[in-house]
């Protein structure tokens, strides 16, 4: 299908909500099947010796191959049918974590999951350009906060189901149960986006007057508030197995119990983000989430559980916010027909900070504690937002 057609939901009374009802569906089962993944391979790698620089080796080859695929992935969103790129990659995904559970009872775990990570890793870019680049045209005709912060909750609630049953899943003596188990997930994916009725229309649907992608320098600004956030929330999944099991003496299930408060904050996150957007503009909005997600980090330097829970908590609800927001700008900035694109673009940028980190946490090794490198990443944070500011001031002084 070439990018003069697009994706529609179907006027027909009551079609719309079940188009709706199919999508969000679709993104709590990808949710669920996304999330336990990396949870899985994150705690098997730390269960079999391999510690933080394991896990840290296994996001850097991901991080490299989505700073590949992401560009590609949004081209191809632009240009295919998103609907039905969105149900092969949910088929691609489901087929590499079946095929991992089966690996994982014969081979070595770490290079075993490097090859999964990668052939996971290109299919779950082009399903998340792809979901994401439907949101507009799914939501037709809906107030784009809403629209979006239903869907991030959806997302997190998906997330958070993943952590609740990766302890019991990971409780066992080996993981491959839990990466067959989380497939099926992948499965209930793609039946629910095969089941929604679209059609297509004119191209002439899209925002005439939406920005490419390069078209508006105020949009780097908002990548790099999406990369700094995007780079929090990573180091979280890098060291956030360590965290818990060298530094804190936890076990699998304290572990999910961490990843449960994350996601229980982002829960709360998209809930009030479009309370948030009535009273603060977007852009001093980002600047406070990074100053807040900064104090967060530094402060898990000096506290123990329970106490870390709540912090992670605070991360996830900081994360979210700030996911939600730069997502309806973008949105709002961009036209439908170049929005895959700019998404592969702002992702390419957040993997690129996220690749920095991954490659000097591999190269730290398990040398420093986890705590330390929290610390360390929140002073970076607060000393960028500076930078963003003085951008922010001069777009006020132009205007």
């Amino acid at each position: 299908m070439s990018n003069t057609t697009r994706i529609y939901c179907d006027k027909r009374p009551g079609a719309r909500p079940r188009v709706l009802l199919g999508f969000l569906a679709s993104t709590f089962a990808a949710a669920v099947g996304r999330n336990g993944y990396y949870i899985a391979c994150a705690w098997a790698l730390v269960e079999a010796g391999h510690g933080s620089a394991g896990v840290a080796t296994l996001l850097v080859i991901v991080s490299v191959v989505e700073f590949i695929a992401s560009p590609l992935a949004g081209v191809t969103a632009d240009r295919f049918d998103r609907r039905r790129l969105n149900i092969m990659a949910d088929v691609g995904r489901f087929a590499v974590m079946l095929a991992t559970a089966f690996s994982l009872l014969y081979l070595d775990v770490l290079p075993t999951l490097c090859l999964s990570a990668v052939l996971f890793s290109v299919c779950d870019r082009v399903a998340l350009t792809a979901s994401q680049a439907m949101i507009p045209l799914v939501t037709s005709g809906a107030d784009l906060a809403s629209a979006n912060s239903s869907v991030f909750f959806v997302i997190q609630l998906g997330s958070l189901g993943a952590a609740l049953l990766a302890g019991p899943l990971l409780s066992g003596g080996s993981p491959a149960p839990a990466f067959a188990a989380l497939a099926l997930f992948f499965l209930v994916s793609a039946g629910s986006l095969s089941s929604m009725r679209l059609g297509s229309i004119s191209r002439g649907v899209s925002r005439p007057n939406g920005l490419a992608p390069t078209d508006d320098r105020r949009l780097f600004r908002l990548f790099a508030a999406y990369a700094l956030l995007y780079g929090g929330a990573v180091l979280v999944t890098v060291m956030g197995s360590s965290f818990i099991f060298d530094e804190q003496k936890g076990t699998a299930v304290d572990f999910g119990r961490l990843e449960a408060a994350w996601s229980a904050g982002s829960l709360i996150g998209a809930v009030a983000f479009v309370r948030l957007t009535r009273t603060i503009s977007a852009p001093i909005l980002h600047l406070m989430l990074l100053g807040s997600t900064a104090l967060a980090l530094m402060s898990l330097i000096a506290l123990r559980a329970p106490w870390t829970l709540i912090v992670f908590a605070t991360l996830g609800c900081l994360y979210n916010l700030g996911r939600v927001s730069i997502e309806v700008t973008l949105q709002s900035r961009v036209g439908d027909s170049v929005l895959g694109r700019a998404k592969g673009l702002m992702h390419s940028l957040a993997v690129a900070l996220g690749l920095l980190i991954f490659s000097t946490t591999t190269v730290v090794g398990d040398s420093v504690f986890p705590s330390t490198v929290f610390f360390s990443f929140g002073m970076a944070l607060l000393i960028s937002i500076p930078a963003l500011s003085l951008g922010i001031a001069q777009r006020q002084g132009e205007a």
